[in-house]
């Protein structure tokens, strides 16, 4: 009943449409963001100067400078109609979290007046008690501290002034992603500067850069709500294919709905306004699937737009009467949802370090970048895989266009050549001057797209940037960035080094530099592969290379955590080895806990919804027998029941392997819920109680083709999929 109640909704649906101004974008972009051109107008210029200085020097904002910032922006937003502000942090939730406090303060006389002291702006004390912390802090330890973030921009969000904000511990240490992010960004920005000293001394900084591609599904929001599963996990763990979904390839790039072009419409509107530059929309692969993609901005700005544009799209698509759902693989069989992080390094003099030039000296630099990344990924490749490790995501690495659980690099046939050629000859010949000469092709045309992207690649080089495919849809893009920024930083410093000490036993700059470049390239060919990633060929091949294949987030999580990895990190002052041990312990956590809860609701759902109706339309078919055998002789009896009893016998064959599988599921949980220690739990959870989900699928999902339609009671794949 529930199921025809949300289907007459959507049937009945008037769409709403968005008021949104008909003027340009550019008169209202970034108008609630404190940008450039808000600073510049309420800021004094010494105060202007010191927080520039801050962002493009790291340089410490002094406390006097605080108080008059911390006026002006107070000014700025009340002029905006804030009443409120909070300090916006990332927690070790996955999420954003917020405290708002009010301007006002009470004086004499019963009135009240705003105030906004530099204190207020610089820091504050939320509850730190009952974020994940992996034992960092007791639940009796409250305070933590949040610390302003002066590289993001402060933005307006419900008339409340959000001040991005790291979050740290009473006694020092990391409890959230901004922190270490911010750190990496650093240590890259100064690795990669030294290296481009080789090629140009008037580079003096280099910004990691990040494009985001947002994939998500849109649901009516009647049909969400008639879905247990969904409402609880943000998937179906049941459900069977519709007759028709994405085989047709009918839905990439196709006609934006109408519903949905409205929903685009308002979410993109308050998107623009607060400064996230989104570009681009279109249809993904599966029906009901779309994707939004901003213009490249620095990364620690790419990351909080991205945290910021999810919670916006979940909101907005509220008011449109649908449900976001940001989830990896929300519906079996069809394609999951990630988040492409484009990723690449721009220099502060305009150059874009994996960016082919149009002479030599140009084209060694963007060499040494990409050999260096590439490195870096083959030293690493574990690690890259452990930041990508999700439950949700497990469901989609290596299915329906996601590349696998094998990290590997793909670089396309073009720079192959120039990799091959660079290993074998490694010699200089004249090529347009003296100084810059080397024996390697000119590859400019890169830039052309010559070579065709490979969608199977976790890691694949496109043209002037890395695409790191394999990031999961819902989680923050710092999970896979810190770690990135650090392996490439670690690596630059290195080659950094190797160079220097061939140039002090008198080997030539250029000579060093390409006798180094190809000693990386015959390391690092084993994560080199151009082929398709999802055949069976290459996971062997990968095998023989020595790559790991680590499908499952235990499995990966475990692996990359050693004593390299905290050397690491401790090496380059990211996150002490107390911090890597809480993160560690979190992210086995959270993921018994996400499919503790998919197993009891996979135990409601088969018990409560489908076998009772599933019981119900069996006796159904039982009277109907009963009927037939009092009408009918023997003869005719035999003939015309055979297929009703054939279904009644499914039918209690299917229940029967459904109650049995679920006893057993949960006898299983019950032990792993036993386990003290969060990997042997999370371990359990996986080999243990994690195979049950698919058996029991099977036989509800067969329960479904068995049952009458009109008393099956969830929503069905095809009314998920299609809207109306």
């Amino acid at each position: 009943m529930l199921r025809f109640q949300a289907l007459e909704k959507v049937y009945s649906r008037v769409p709403s449409k968005a008021s949104i101004p008909h003027g340009k974008i550019s008169d209202y972009f970034g108008e609630l963001t404190f940008n450039d051109v808000a600073m510049r107008e309420y800021l004094t210029r010494e105060a202007y100067n010191k927080v520039m200085n801050a962002i493009n020097k790291g340089d410490r904002i002094e406390r006097e400078i605080a108080d008059q910032i911390a006026s002006s922006l107070k000014a700025w937003a009340i002029s905006k109609g804030c009443t409120h502000y909070t300090h916006w942090f990332h927690p070790l939730t996955g999420f954003t979290a917020e405290k708002h406090d009010a301007f006002i303060n009470p004086v004499d006389g019963g009135k009240a007046i705003e105030n906004f002291r530099g204190t207020e702006l610089i820091q504050q004390e939320p509850d730190a008690s009952s974020f994940p912390s992996g034992g960092i802090r007791n639940t009796f330890e409250a305070r933590g501290y949040t610390a302003w973030d002066p590289t993001s921009p402060a933005f307006i969000l419900d008339n409340t002034l959000c001040i991005p904000t790291i979050f740290i511990s009473y006694t020092g240490e990391a409890l959230d992603f901004k922190t270490p992010l911010l750190k990496t960004l650093n240590i890259v920005d100064k690795a990669a500067v030294e290296v481009c000293k080789y090629f140009d001394k008037d580079v003096k900084k280099v910004i990691a850069t990040l494009g985001w591609e947002q994939e998500y599904f849109v649901v009516d929001s009647a049909l969400y709500n008639a879905r247990p599963d969904l409402l609880l996990t943000g998937r179906t763990v049941f459900g069977h294919s519709s007759a028709k979904d994405q085989q047709l390839s009918d839905h990439y790039f196709g006609t934006i709905p109408a519903r949905v072009m409205e929903f685009m419409k308002e979410f993109e509107f308050e998107a623009h306004r607060l400064g996230i530059p989104v570009k681009t929309r279109h249809n993904e692969v599966a029906p009901n699937q779309f994707e939004c993609a901003p213009v490249f901005e620095e990364a620690n700005l790419a990351v909080d737009h991205n945290q910021l544009l999810m919670h916006l799209i979940k909101r907005i698509a509220n008011r449109h009467d649908f449900t976001v759902l940001l989830h990896e693989k929300p519906y079996a069989k069809v394609n999951g949802s990630g988040k492409h992080n484009n990723w690449s390094l721009r220099t502060d003099t305009g150059i874009n370090l994996l960016s082919p030039g149009n002479d030599s000296k140009s084209n060694l630099r963007f060499l040494t970048f990409l050999i260096n990344t590439l490195m870096a990924v083959h030293s690493h490749a574990d690690l890259l895989r452990a930041a990508i490790a999700s439950a949700g995501n497990d469901h989609r690495l290596g299915a329906n266009e996601a590349p696998p659980a094998i990290i590997s690099a793909f670089i396309g046939t073009q720079l192959t050549k120039v990799l091959d050629h660079l290993e074998m000859q490694g010699k200089i010949n004249n090529d347009d001057g003296p100084g810059w000469n080397m024996d390697v092709p000119k590859i400019p045309e890169i830039l052309l797209d010559n070579t065709d992207r490979n969608r199977t690649s976790p890691f694949a080089f496109t043209g002037n940037k890395f695409e790191f495919r394999a990031v999961g849809s819902s989680v923050t893009c710092s999970k896979a960035m810190t770690p990135l920024n650090l392996i490439v930083a670690d690596q630059l410093m290195k080659f950094k080094n190797e160079v220097d000490q061939l140039i002090k036993s008198k080997v030539g700059k250029q000579a060093a530099i390409l006798q180094v470049l190809r000693g990386y390239v015959t390391t690092c060919k084993s994560i080199l592969f151009e082929g398709n990633s999802y055949s069976d060929e290459w996971a062997e091949e990968a095998a023989k290379r020595g790559l790991s294949n680590l499908k499952s987030t235990p499995d990966a999580l475990i692996k990359s955590f050693n004593q390299n990895v905290i050397d690491l990190y401790e090496a380059h002052d990211i996150l002490t080895r107390r911090e890597l041990e809480a993160r560690h312990e979190i992210k086995l956590d959270k993921y018994t806990k996400q499919i503790q809860i998919e197993s009891r609701v996979i135990g409601d759902l088969a018990t409560n919804h489908i076998i009772p109706v599933a019981i119900r339309y069996q006796n159904v078919l039982i009277e109907n027998v009963k009927g037939l055998k009092e009408v009918l002789d023997n003869k005719t009896f035999v003939k015309l029941s055979k297929n009703q009893l054939q279904s009644i016998k499914d039918i209690s064959e299917h229940i029967s392997e459904i109650k049995d599988d679920v006893t057993r599921m949960i006898g299983e949980r019950k032990i792993a819920n036993k386990i003290e220690d969060p990997a042997e739990s999370a371990i359990y959870y996986n080999r243990n109680v994690l195979p049950y989900f698919q058996s029991i699928r099977y036989h509800a999902d067969k329960l479904e083709l068995l049952v009458d339609d009109k008393l099956w009671p969830l929503p069905k794949y095809r009314e998920l999929l299609f809207l109306k």
